[in-house]
């Protein structure tokens, strides 16, 4: 099995060193991910490192855990003549997203977790049923294998819960990627090859008509070198690579992503095109050195579609981050993604909480062959002001330019969110 694994690194060009040295001798903390492992629900089920309310109960045959979120949006806009004349924009405050979780352990002696997310989109109205299923723990083979409605797996930032992330929404290509989507995962950690990996195989029998179900089937997969210090403090090195590919549903592929603001319409578009399959590859690497944290990630999308000379889309972002009250942002080493920022004093306990600065730019560009969905770039600076645990408020700048509808426009994005979540 290790032979397998470290040709199939060596294929994608990394070689695999001794870990870094250590620079402290102190033990990971009780909530260490290391600890942890993986729970149903991936970056959902994280738990907070202190707790608002006792809201865990033991029923015999399996522990209750039940938790909540809430996410407000308000937003301004300042747009030159060109960008109206692509789309009138006015200010809202409205709500981003409410959800429910609730998850548990079954008492057994093997560790199988449970856990069924509801989500309330502020947009729609709508409740969804997001992340659903049951994970069952295989120590023998370093592996996690997850059955139910999931995240396919591609992308760090995809993967990460959206609270804990540190821009106010993910860079737009990454809305090519599915959010959820129904099958089966399997998950693996080889810590003394700091190895990751994930594979999932996906149908939609049971999200047909989802608006996330845009495929009849697909297979994703991700792979991550992450040699590190510690999973909660000192140096670390996070490189994956992801790869995805399915059938579309209906023989139809619409792709389109909203500006980072969710208020907004969505900005790129391909709208509706014949598409039999798509292929997707992509890039992701990110360093941590105590409070500072930088990534990238890319991605490239093909798609077999002869009536429109098969295009090809492509789209990333850079981010660069700093705790400025000291703090580090920790990282599950089983599942390969950061967790929320937890402030060392928070406001509540008479502290400054956690000030983080975040700098970003990203690029989407859905013009290729025969479909024209538009190029958008946004550079955004912005605060996010973690108060605890379960409170933080962002304040954001954004500017961004659109080339569709044969103009070229810009506008400035002003953007607020209050974020809470037990």
């Amino acid at each position: 099995m290790q032979t397998m694994l470290r040709t199939a690194v060596c294929v994608f060009g990394l070689s695999i060193p001794p870990a870094l040295p250590a620079q402290q001798s102190t033990p990971p903390p009780r909530d260490s991910a290391l600890a942890l492992g993986l729970a149903a629900g991936e970056s959902a089920a994280e738990p907070k490192r202190r707790r608002l309310v006792d809201n865990d109960l033991d029923l015999g045959f399996t522990t209750f855990h039940f938790g909540a979120g809430y996410l407000i949006d308000v937003a301004a806009f300042a747009q030159n003549e060109a960008s109206k004349e692509q789309f009138q924009l006015e200010p809202a405050v409205k709500v981003r997203d409410a959800r429910l979780i609730f998850r548990g352990r079954f008492n057994t002696s093997r560790p199988i977790t449970w856990q069924t997310g509801l989500m309330y989109d502020g947009l729609t109205g709508d409740w969804f049923v997001r992340q659903t299923g049951i994970m069952v723990a295989v120590p023998e083979i370093w592996s996690h294998f997850f059955i139910g409605r999931a995240k396919e797996g591609v992308s760090l930032n995809r993967v990460m819960v959206g609270y804990d992330g540190w821009t106010i929404e993910r860079f737009p290509f990454s809305e090519t990627i599915p959010l959820l989507a129904d099958g089966i995962k399997w998950l693996g950690y080889l810590p003394n090859r700091h190895l990751i990996w994930n594979l999932g195989v996906f149908t939609d029998w049971l999200s047909e008509g989802e608006s996330f179900s845009t495929y009849d089937h697909q297979l994703a997969a991700r792979v991550a070198w992450v040699p590190m210090v510690s999973d909660s403090a000192g140096k670390l090195l996070h490189i994956g690579v992801n790869a995805r590919g399915g059938k579309v549903n209906d023989g139809q592929l619409q792709i389109r992503a909203r500006p980072e603001a969710h208020i907004a319409p969505y900005f790129v578009d391909t709208e509706k095109f014949p598409a039999g399959s798509a292929r997707q590859v992509g890039l992701e690497a990110y360093y941590r050195a105590g409070p500072l944290l930088i990534g990238s990630e890319y991605y490239l999308q093909a798609v077999n579609s002869s009536e429109t000379g098969d295009p090809r889309f492509h789209g990333g972002d850079v981010a660069v981050t700093w705790l400025f009250t000291g703090e580090t942002r920790s990282y599950n080493t089983v599942g390969g993604y950061f967790r929320a920022v937890s402030p060392t004093r928070t406001v509540f306990e008479g502290g400054p909480g956690a000030l983080e600065g975040v700098l970003r730019v990203s690029y989407t560009d859905l013009n290729s062959e025969g479909v024209e969905g538009g190029i958008f770039w946004r550079i955004t600076p912005m605060l996010n002001w973690h108060l605890s645990d379960h409170v933080r408020l962002e304040l954001v700048y954004g500017y961004g330019s659109l080339d569709r509808f044969d103009v070229e426009g810009a506008t400035q994005f002003f953007q607020s969110r209050l974020q809470l979540a037990f």
